[in-house]
């Protein structure tokens, strides 16, 4: 018989878009869970598969906005707002699918330390994932669990906030008092909230106790665009990661590690991870010097259509925090893009019974 956990101050939020294929399992992980949450919430943009509809038959609560005013950050802020009475709120993306029934037992475990701020749990990479794919997953998400302090940025710099909100637990307190999420990032929310917790004085986690199937198969396209999203950030952030610390050296080691791991497992597929990491470096040095180009080329590159829309020079908020030092914990989050408001979101599905979640 499985144990229930009562925890009403949780809220459990998921990200959508056309789900698709996977997302009939991820509600399974879902309702398979021990802990039995406060709040089950969607949000939804403007989706034109079965996503909603299968969300609302697992009595999920369901909201919608317009995909073409999704924000990584202030979506998840719009979110963050509809859950007022949630002390923890739990994000996934609609392929980060639970497996094991205590995944998130586990990964609000460090959460009891009132000291933590944020969780985030391991990737691990699908059966079908290719061999490059399972070595990212493994290399990114080590099986060893950390826990980071602001003393960590001095030692390790931006690679010590790392985090993924793929998978992640937020103290809402916590988040509260950096202001909650940024809401005019392109890509890296995650890490830049974490970024700014650690320089606030709180502790980080990453639980490798806590597991989530996850991983990706992009073409080379895709990764191009990517990494030119991420090039984007590293130039429009510039104040935050000044702050951080030295710049992110993990690249190198990274590399070096996929070399030996190929040589091991199938060294046919070398030439192919060479392929991909010069089209990730290509990527990143454009976007780094996105400024120089043409917005609408811009455009065309970047997987963020909505960002550039809305696209400023540089992150006032950034600078705005920065400025304040010690009194970044009195600031409130002021959302940038017109579409983060409640008048923006449209009531699919009210409240659903606890019961019809979890049967």
């Amino acid at each position: 018989m499985r144990t229930i956990i009562n925890r009403p101050d949780v809220a459990i939020i998921v990200l959508t878009r056309n789900a698709g294929e996977l997302w009939p399992a991820w509600i399974r992980g879902i309702k398979q869970q021990q802990v039995q949450a406060g709040r089950y919430l969607v949000l939804d943009s403007s989706s034109t598969d079965a996503t909603v509809s299968l969300a609302l038959e697992a009595g999920l609560e369901v909201y919608s906005i317009d995909h073409r005013r999704f924000d990584h950050g202030g979506t998840r802020q719009l979110a963050a707002d509809l859950c007022p009475d949630a002390d923890y709120l739990v994000y996934l993306t609609q392929d980060a699918i639970l497996e094991q029934p205590d995944s998130l037992e586990r990964l609000l475990e460090p959460l009891t330390d009132e000291q933590v701020a944020m969780v985030y749990g391991r990737h691990v990479a699908h059966e079908f994932a290719s061999l490059i794919e399972k070595h990212a997953r493994a290399y990114t998400y080590p099986a060893r669990s950390t826990r980071r302090t602001v003393t960590d940025l001095e030692q390790l710099g931006f690679r010590a906030a790392f985090s993924s909100d793929v998978y992640a637990a937020y103290r809402v307190s916590a988040l509260r008092s950096i202001g909650g999420f940024p809401s005019h990032v392109i890509v890296s929310e995650d890490s830049y909230v974490s970024a700014r917790l650690l320089l606030a004085g709180w502790t980080t986690v990453y639980n490798a106790d806590s597991r989530v199937r996850h991983s990706h198969h992009y073409s080379l396209l895709h990764i191009f665009r990517r990494y030119f999203d991420v090039g984007v950030f590293h130039a429009t952030e510039k104040a935050l990661l000044q702050r951080v610390g030295r710049p992110d050296r993990e690249a190198g080691a990274y590399v070096r590690s996929l070399i030996g791991f190929l040589n091991r497992h199938n060294r046919l597929l070398l030439p192919l991870a060479a392929l991909q990491t010069l089209t990730k470096l290509l990527g990143f040095r454009l976007g780094q010097r996105h400024a120089r180009l043409p917005g609408r080329l811009c455009r065309m590159i970047s997987l963020q259509r909505a960002y550039w829309r809305y696209h400023k020079p540089a992150s006032d908020e950034a600078h705005i925090w920065l400025a304040m030092g010690n009194k970044v914990r009195q600031l409130q989050h002021q959302p940038v893009l017109p579409a983060m408001d409640r008048d923006s979101v449209q009531v699919v599905a009210g409240e659903k019974a606890l019961s019809e979640i979890t049967s």
